[in-house]
């Protein structure tokens, strides 16, 4: 694709100058692409009712074109614009967790364009906390689709020097907004079945939304265990390979002193090979490796560092021209049930079970 100027924002995190989200939001009115920061990762935004907008987005990260795109709103009112059908359920989670990283699936309306939602009769909106998101949002005064700011199966982006390594001279502007908060992308909850089914687990943890929504299904594809094939994909992250550094990467999984042998094993075995190996670990074990490079992802004691940190530590592996990568896992509840979703899919399901 052609190379286009990109304008890079500076803007503060807490209270975001006005005049540099007015520029922005005109570029956003005026079909252009605007990297912004949101509390889970960095997104790509375009008007989501500008068919030729959003197409955009499909070429600057040379994303398939079957991937549907998540609409972000700062109106509430806006979803009833949006989507056919807002059951009382949606309301309640609503009530909860907006703005904050849910996003809900409903029944499209005639007002989304096919391409925010690759041909489905359904729509994914959510509604950011972070202050930046929701100003620009309501600066430009339309529904903004956008996907995570990086070129399609990569690790998501959680600073702005991500976005920059990945899209500058494909998008207009980039606004810098620091490092993001939670580091992986929202929860999304299906509201078109009974039970409502989580399609991809984030900072919203299913047992969380078992509060509020009673009976919530996980589906398959959001435990990513195994590989399954999708026809269709109902929700980003549920078809194609995702999150992945260039390295190979290998997930151990199974009780912590046998995850800690086998991983040392497998790292040897690709030294031995003449590969430059590497490890991401928590910070409880890591001290116990040698490898040509050890990350402490970190802590098992607290999940959530292990999310904030788990895209960054892959950008860093490929930035030190890491080969493979053998990495610890999490338990699959909480959010980690969002981590390991990341991480299964990163290795390509390339997962070692021991016991």
């Amino acid at each position: 694709m052609k190379s286009i100027k990109t304008i890079v924002l500076k803007v503060d995190p807490h209270q975001p100058e006005p005049e540099k989200i007015r520029i922005a939001a005109e570029v956003l009115n005026s079909g252009g692409l605007v990297a912004f920061p949101t509390e889970t990762v960095y997104g790509l935004g375009a008007n989501a009712l500008d068919e030729k907008a959003v197409l955009r987005i499909f070429e600057a990260k040379n994303r398939p074109a079957d991937n549907p795109i998540i609409v972000h709103i700062a109106n509430r009112d806006d979803i009833y614009v949006l989507s056919e059908n807002v059951p009382q359920i949606a309301e309640e989670l609503i009530d909860e967790f907006w703005p904050g990283p849910l996003t809900l699936l409903f029944a499209k309306s005639d007002a989304v364009p096919n391409q925010v939602t690759a041909g489905l009769a359904t729509v994914a909106i959510r509604m950011p906390s972070h202050a930046i998101a929701n100003a620009l949002i309501s600066e430009a005064e339309v529904p903004v689709a956008a996907p995570s700011a990086n070129l399609a199966g990569k690790p998501s982006p959680t600073s702005a020097k991500h976005v920059m390594d990945d899209l500058l001279g494909r998008i207009e502007v980039l606004i810098d907004g620091g490092e993001v908060g939670y580091g992986v992308e929202s929860t999304v909850l299906d509201l078109t079945t009974d039970p409502p089914a989580v399609l991809r687990p984030g900072p919203i943890t299913v047992e969380e939304l078992r509060k509020f929504a009673g009976e919530v299904e996980i589906h398959p594809i959001a435990r990513a265990d195994v590989p399954i094939e999708v026809a269709i994909a109902r929700s980003p992250g549920m078809k194609y390979r995702h999150y992945a550094p260039a390295a190979e990467v290998v997930v151990v999984e199974g009780p912590i002193e046998s995850m800690v042998e086998k991983v040392q094993e497998l790292v040897d075995a690709q030294r031995r090979l003449g590969k430059k190996v590497g490890i991401m670990a928590m910070e409880e074990t890591a001290p116990r490796y040698r490898a040509d490079v050890v990350k402490v992802v970190g802590s098992r004691l607290d999940p959530r560092t292990v999310a904030k940190n788990l895209f960054k530590v892959f950008r860093e592996f490929d930035s030190e021209d890491v080969k493979f990568v053998a990495a610890e896992s999490l338990e699959p509840r909480g959010i980690g049930l969002a981590v390991m979703n990341r991480l299964r899919k990163a290795a390509g399901y390339n997962i070692v079970h021991v016991e």
